[in-house]
């Protein structure tokens, strides 16, 4: 997976850039078997491997769900999951890849697939929580049927953004805006998990579609499980490697000008809900967004 154009094409060129300054280039995300970075955290039965742990199936039944974990908490990095989501009738259901700090006022990044009737798009939700505050959520439809084929789903973090990417596209920013009294993730290691689960309370059509569970099981599929981060403890209050890796370099700090017209292209074309843009929920604007109106 290559995260933009901008990390594609000038990928391994910058790899050696970084290389020369830093000593060590950073890891390209390559396939990893899910035991290496990841536990089950419930109904383990409704996990299926393959192919020795490199690929495996979540499973929703009318009883459970399940989902997973790293074994680690990070703070800062870049990681990637290659999901291929729930076929057919989905509504109702809900996979998620997320981080998430372990406290009250906790710190969290979203990835929420929301799953609808056969022959409707998907919908992707994206959120973002810090210090406990979320409220944030940004929805798109993809440009693609994600039940087809494997696909990228990424997080970017670093000190002074974060980036969601689905493939080489990123589809949303999320800047560092203390200065405005916007609180930032930054002290406090978050783990990353993903789950398959029932919302049909709210997930499809705000819940007026409900799950068929005739069509059960549901099953979403996952690969590529990547995790480029520093590790810390759950009482870190910085990573003693802060500085000196790939994702705190200039290169890394913004988009660059083709990842910004990326990014208003998927604003133009499958943006369907943005917080920022919500004037009856939010009749004043959040002080965040006024960083979002850079794209």
């Amino acid at each position: 997976m290559a995260m933009g154009t901008h990390f594609g094409g000038l990928w391994l060129a910058l790899l050696c850039m970084v290389s020369a300054t830093m000593g060590a280039a950073p890891r390209k995300p390559v396939d990893v078997p899910f035991g290496r970075n990841y536990v089950p955290t419930w109904a383990f039965d409704h996990i299926k491997y393959f192919n020795g742990g490199s690929q495996i199936q979540l499973s929703l039944d009318k009883y459970t769900g399940t989902g997973f974990q790293s074994k680690g908490s990070y703070l800062f990095g870049h990681f990637s999951m290659q999901i291929k989501m729930v076929p057919g009738d989905s509504a109702g259901t809900v996979t998620a890849f997320y981080l998430s700090s372990q406290n009250s006022e906790h710190d969290e990044i979203d990835f929420e697939f929301l799953g609808n009737r056969t022959g409707q798009p998907y919908i992707l939700q994206t959120n973002v929580f810090t210090g406990g505050k979320g409220d944030r959520e940004q929805r798109i439809f993809l440009w693609f049927d994600p039940t087809k084929e494997y696909h990228s789903y990424s997080v970017l973090w670093n000190l002074f953004l974060i980036i969601f990417f689905v493939d080489d596209v990123p589809i949303r920013v999320f800047k560092n805006s203390k200065d405005l009294g916007v609180r930032f993730p930054f002290d406090q290691p978050m783990k990353i998990y993903s789950s398959l689960w029932n919302a049909d309370d709210w997930a499809t059509r705000g819940g007026l579609e409900k799950t068929d569970w005739s069509k059960a099981p549901f099953v979403a599929s996952y690969r590529g499980f990547h995790v480029d981060g520093c590790e810390a403890s759950v009482n870190a209050k910085f990573c003693d490697t802060q500085g000196k890796r790939w994702w705190d370099q200039k290169e890394f700090q913004d988009l660059d000008s083709f990842q910004y017209r990326r990014l208003r292209w998927v604003r133009s074309k499958y943006t369907i809900y943005n917080y920022c843009t919500d004037r009856k929920r939010y009749p004043i604007m959040p002080p965040e967004c006024t960083r979002d109106r850079d794209v």
